[in-house]
């Protein structure tokens, strides 16, 4: 089992990747060339009291986050929050090559702020555990020019304006990031496509293997668990390819599934119901007709 290591402020984090001191105790930008990475903490799962928003090019290792492994051969931003747990695993070093940088801040900075709350609405904090964001180069560029406004303010002497003026900045970064993230779902159709077949694959096993009375019904947390995505990263993605949320498309398939047994079959209203993995056939009659401006027993008279 892999040591866990948790880092509580941005002065053992800077201590720990062998950097000078930070200029300030509760933000920093780190230039990644200067990060030394140790392959003796191949083993070790890392957690960070702070967050971190990065980009990282030629790392020569790789990045376990959340489930999902990460090269860093082409610039890839990704987002942690305070508490998650990822690793790194070293496969060679040549610091030459490696290049990227990242922003590294305490929650304390945002206190009394709006954005101490509202950072908690940028859902790539969540979903970046399986989708990190591909940037392109005038992407980048307009990135990379956010973080050298945060390192220039942060280098000046410190004044009253300080915090608002960094923390515009980081506001705004964040707003590029959601934007191209948006993109992201546009230019990465293909692979956004993959995950909804797998989906629907997951969801035809589940209904068609028959024991549904003891699973119940399925679940967004059953479904981003097999699919390795996050809750917000799949509605996202849902609502982006089919107007729909996760919740709406499970129900539909359980509708369409209880038109086959209403249409096809003499199974009561109820044992349709419990085979379906309802506890009560009265949850399910509310559900179609919900959905269908029909009780079942109106929709398989239809058929009558």
């Amino acid at each position: 089992m892999k040591e866990v290591r948790k880092l509580k402020s941005l002065i053992e984090f800077h201590r720990s990747r062998g950097l000078p001191p930070p200029q300030h105790p509760l933000i920093s930008v780190v230039d990644y060339a200067a990060v030394r990475l140790a392959p003796e903490n191949n083993n070790v799962n890392w957690v960070f009291d702070f967050y971190s928003i990065a980009l990282k090019r030629n790392l020569g290792a790789k990045v376990k986050y959340g489930q999902q492994q990460y090269d860093f051969d082409e610039g890839l931003m990704f987002f942690i929050s305070p508490g998650q747990v990822f690793s790194i695993e070293v496969q060679q070093v040549e610091q030459e090559k490696k290049s990227g940088w990242m922003l590294l801040v305490h929650p304390d900075f945002f206190w009394n702020t709006v954005l101490a709350k509202n950072i908690k609405q940028y859902e790539f904090f969540d979903y970046s555990v399986n989708e990190a964001l591909f940037l392109s180069d005038t992407e980048e560029a307009i990135l990379d020019g956010i973080i050298q406004n945060i390192r220039q303010e942060q280098r000046s002497n410190i004044d009253k304006f300080s915090q608002n003026i960094i923390i515009s900045q980081i506001e705004t970064l964040l707003n590029y990031s959601e934007r191209f993230y948006q993109r992201q779902f546009i230019t990465r159709r293909i692979t956004n496509h993959q995950i909804l077949e797998r989906m629907e694959d997951i969801l035809a096993r589940y209904f068609d293997d028959g024991n549904l009375p003891v699973k119940g019904l399925p679940t967004v947390q059953y479904l981003t668990q097999e699919l390795n995505i996050s809750p917000g990263y799949l509605s996202r993605l849902l609502k982006e390819l089919t107007g729909s949320s996760t919740q709406h498309h499970i129900q539909k398939k359980i509708i369409e599934k209880a038109k086959q047994k209403l249409s096809t079959t003499n199974l009561s209203v109820g044992e349709i119901a419990y085979g379906l993995g309802f506890e009560h056939s009265q949850s399910f009659s509310k559900m179609f007709k919900s959905k269908t401006n029909l009780s079942p027993q109106q929709f398989r008279s239809s058929f009558n």
